[in-house]
């Protein structure tokens, strides 16, 4: 150590053994490390949490998603698929492919290549004048129209003051005639309510009838417990009725000679 080296108490500044992390630059507060919240960028060293997402209602959303009694199994499935027999198929038989024509040797012509194929002097061509070429007609001197010097529109001229003679006003001259002045009653008063604090107001209102059940119900006479025979035993009951249907034809088989 050399000898101007500053003592500061009992530990004078020495040169390091070996590098450390004072001696380099690092980024400091703008090195950006990755969030431990959300679901995107997530810093891959920490763990993350289940995220869950509430997702749309369908348009067509039931509880019942079976295509009910109309829905037809064919014969050939089974409940691991198909049964694996061969089925056939009866259809048009189909057009010959048709192959592809490919153009033999006599079918090109190298000659008439021209400029892709080989080098040609530069050709110019004689035309006649395009309809929408002309001479551009401008306007003459006599075509310009000069603002004017007089009145307040000049553009490059000061402008002196201009002033008007109007007509007399016949409001607050002396023949204003004072009869035409609204009167008090054609003043709309305003509503105390919009500038002030509005007291309850009160409505009567048409006499309303009670609510109630204005159902027709049975009385004690339309009942018929005797009749009930699902809470009791019930006895046998026999009906009489026809043996053959009254509309088949009967049997005759005494024939008058």
């Amino acid at each position: 150590m050399s000898g101007t080296d500053v003592w500061v108490g009992s530990w004078r500044p020495h040169k390091p053994r070996g590098p450390i992390a004072a001696l380099y630059s690092s980024p400091g507060p703008k090195y950006a490390l990755p969030g431990a919240t959300g679901l995107n960028y997530h810093d891959p060293r920490k763990l993350k949490a289940p995220a869950f997402s509430f997702g749309t209602r369908h348009r067509q959303f039931s509880s019942d998603c079976s295509p009910g009694p109309g829905y037809l199994v064919p014969s050939n499935i089974t409940r691991i698929g198909r049964d694996g027999t061969p089925a056939y198929s009866l259809y048009s038989r189909p057009n010959d492919p048709q192959l592809f024509q490919t153009p033999g040797p006599g079918r090109y012509s190298p000659e008439r290549s021209g400029k892709s194929a080989y080098y040609s002097a530069p050709a110019y061509s004689l035309s006649a004048r395009s309809k929408g070429f002309r001479n551009d007609q401008t306007p003459g001197p006599a075509a310009y129209m000069l603002p004017s010097v007089l009145g307040p529109a000049t553009v490059n001229k000061t402008s002196a003051p201009n002033f008007s003679l109007r007509g007399r006003s016949k409001i607050g001259s002396f023949h204003e005639d004072l009869q035409k002045t609204p009167g008090p009653g054609t003043y709309r008063v305003v509503d105390p309510c919009t500038y002030k604090h509005k007291p309850p107001h009160y409505s009567m209102t048409g006499r309303n009838s009670m609510p109630g059940d204005t159902t027709r119900k049975p009385g004690p006479g339309a009942h018929h417990p005797e009749q009930v025979t699902f809470t009791r035993i019930k006895p046998p009951s026999f009906s009489f009725g026809i043996r053959h249907s009254e509309f088949i034809a009967p049997l005759i088989v005494d024939l008058a000679e």
